[in-house]
């Protein structure tokens, strides 16, 4: 029973009853703590749903990985919450503000800040496996030996920023709210732990629509060419579109799938992996674009 409402009802629950829960709040005293509150009740679902119901076993066993996961997750979750506090000093300082489309009801103005937002951090995800000096930084993210929810939340704090600028700040030059920003904030963190997450849940036809874990188990593939797939945030839309869409839904995945082929041993400490892209050297090389390619990603740092 408990495993059956884990398979079909976590992704509802997540990203409807979380997300749900931030948008009743967004307009409450203390806004921003209860979105830090909502990031951490999703969190522990995130754990306790990958405990009930695991795609594998060993994703879930530490491999003196947890101390540098929660240094990621801390550091990068509270730069993202800290980010919304600046949002009406700038929505001040904007010229255009008045373009926000506040007349809209609140569900879809937070819709739209969700797809803009989704088109942004995947356009600079794609020019991350393209370009030599982005790459280096987003390695961090696809050193990873295991997959579980907090991976999506492990990567370089600049990177993390530069993707984030890219999704929002269209948004602030529209004069983005601060309700709205609020929202996003557990909206992103609630997708990094549902795109990465170990519980094999279920969401149908829906995998080849939305960015969820069936579908970005592929582009954390280490293989030449095979991880330039699926590169959506939170939804696959670009990716179609873009034609980096891939999917099988016969594949298994193991631990020797994941990681980096050519950077095997990787830094795994914390403070070495925020050093490490500034010690990395070469010139720029454009990654794989599909399977049958001979450059990867993680070429392009060597």
């Amino acid at each position: 029973m408990v495993t059956t409402i884990v398979r079909y009802g976590y992704a509802p629950i997540m990203l409807i009853g979380v997300n749900g829960a931030a948008i009743a709040l967004a307009h409450a005293a203390w806004a921003e703590v209860c979105m830090a509150g909502l990031i951490l009740i999703a969190i522990g679902l995130s754990f306790a749903a990958e405990r009930v119901l695991p795609y594998s076993d060993v994703w879930n066993e530490p491999i003196s990985d947890s101390r540098r996961d929660v240094a990621h997750a801390l550091i990068n979750e509270t730069s993202l919450l800290l980010t919304v506090l600046v949002v009406p000093v700038l929505a001040m300082l904007n010229p255009f503000s008045a373009w926000w489309p506040s007349s809209l009801p609140f569900v879809v103005q937070v819709v739209i800040a969700i797809f803009v937002t989704d088109l942004g951090v995947t356009l600079v995800h794609l020019a991350s496996h393209r370009v030599g000096w982005l790459w280096r930084f987003h390695a961090v993210h696809h050193s990873v030996k295991r997959f579980y929810g907090f991976n999506g939340l492990m990567k370089h704090p600049l990177h993390g920023a530069l993707e984030l600028a890219a999704g929002i700040t269209p948004l602030l030059i529209l004069g983005l709210t601060k309700p709205v920003a609020e929202v996003l904030t557990v909206a992103i963190a609630v997708q990094l732990l549902l795109q990465h997450s170990n519980a094999d849940y279920r969401v149908g036809p829906l995998r080849k629509v939305l960015a969820l874990n069936e579908g970005h188990r592929f582009h954390h593939l280490k293989w030449a060419g095979i991880g330039d797939v699926n590169f959506g945030l939170f939804t696959l839309t670009w990716d179609h579109a873009l034609r980096t869409f891939s999917f099988d839904p016969d594949r298994r995945f193991r631990s020797d799938d994941l990681g980096m082929a050519a950077k095997p041993n990787y830094p795994a400490g914390y403070l070495a992996q925020l050093a490490e892209p500034f010690r990395a050297s070469g010139a720029c090389k454009f990654g794989a674009m599909n399977d049958d390619a001979t450059v990867s990603p993680e070429e392009v740092a060597r």
